[in-house]
């Protein structure tokens, strides 16, 4: 089953409404005076940006949670799901129940990774899936309860999500996930959730980077060998060549990442381990 996310809702004009929410912390003006100015056209969307833009660059975080996104997300296994719910800041979780959702016929989607398919071992896999929803089925019709009869379902099982999450909440999600050490399946899914918010707002996608991008972090965190051995990490200096850094982003040195960096990150075969 593939991997599925969409854009449902959000806020209905983000840079208006980080531009109110930083105007209030700068200003004398009282919000509805902010909004006002913004309603007699002083303040253009151009200006509003601008300045969103500068404060984003100064570190001052706590108006970006007065934005919100909804995504639909579908597609996903119980493995990804697990990981997905340590986020809890910030963010709100529907999940597709199996206690309420029963599968007929012991038959339910699932996910085989690539590592699995280029190992040779899809067909054992696969049995071992099988073998799984027979049993499961034979308990259903046992009249085990479904709540019961899910204890033998594998991690691989797929499942969906209803999500809420703030813009704050969401640069951090990509911060950790859209680093090239993160599961494969977790890159993806966030990958997907940045291109629905480019589609509506480049602006604000822009920043959705891994944590060593050049709006983020600027550098790697990771051990010294994981940075070697990342496939983009030498567009980033490790946290060991600060003043490296420094040298560089004083000459403008720094490399922005780009389009085929992100299908880098979003690539499957980069990692199969899960450091989060």
């Amino acid at each position: 089953m593939p991997i599925e996310v969409r854009l449902t809702d959000h806020t209905t004009d983000p840079i208006r409404t980080l531009y109110t929410a930083f105007r209030v912390c700068y200003s004398a003006f009282t919000p509805a005076q902010i909004e006002a100015r913004i309603e007699d056209e002083r303040i253009t969307h151009d200006q509003m940006r601008e300045f969103v833009e500068a404060r984003l660059a100064t570190g001052h975080t706590s108006p970006l949670q007065q934005v919100w996104f909804e995504f639909g997300i579908s597609g996903v296994s119980r493995a990804f799901s697990h990981q997905f719910v340590r986020h809890h800041m910030g963010i709100s979780f529907e999940q597709q129940s199996q206690r309420y959702v029963t599968y007929k016929d012991g038959s339910f989607p699932y996910t085989v990774p690539d590592s699995i398919r280029r190992a040779g071992k899809s067909e054992a896999f696969e049995q071992a899936i099988e073998t799984a929803g027979r049993a499961y089925q034979e308990l259903i019709d046992a009249g085990v309860p479904a709540e019961d009869a899910r204890f033998l379902l594998p991690n691989a099982t797929s499942t969906n999500f209803k999500v809420s999450v703030n813009y704050l909440e969401l640069l951090h999600i990509a911060d950790q996930r859209l680093c090239t050490r993160a599961q494969w399946e977790f890159r993806k899914v966030v990958s997907l959730m940045r291109a629905e918010v480019k589609r509506r707002f480049p602006e604000l996608a822009r920043y959705m980077q891994p944590k060593c991008g050049e709006f983020r972090l600027g550098y790697c965190d990771e051990s010294y060998a994981d940075w070697e051995a990342c496939p983009i990490g030498r567009k980033r200096p490790h946290k060991t060549t600060l003043f490296e850094l420094y040298a560089r982003s004083q000459q403008g040195q720094l490399d922005e990442l780009r389009d085929n960096d992100y299908q880098v990150i979003e690539s499957e075969q980069l990692s199969e381990s899960e450091p989060y």
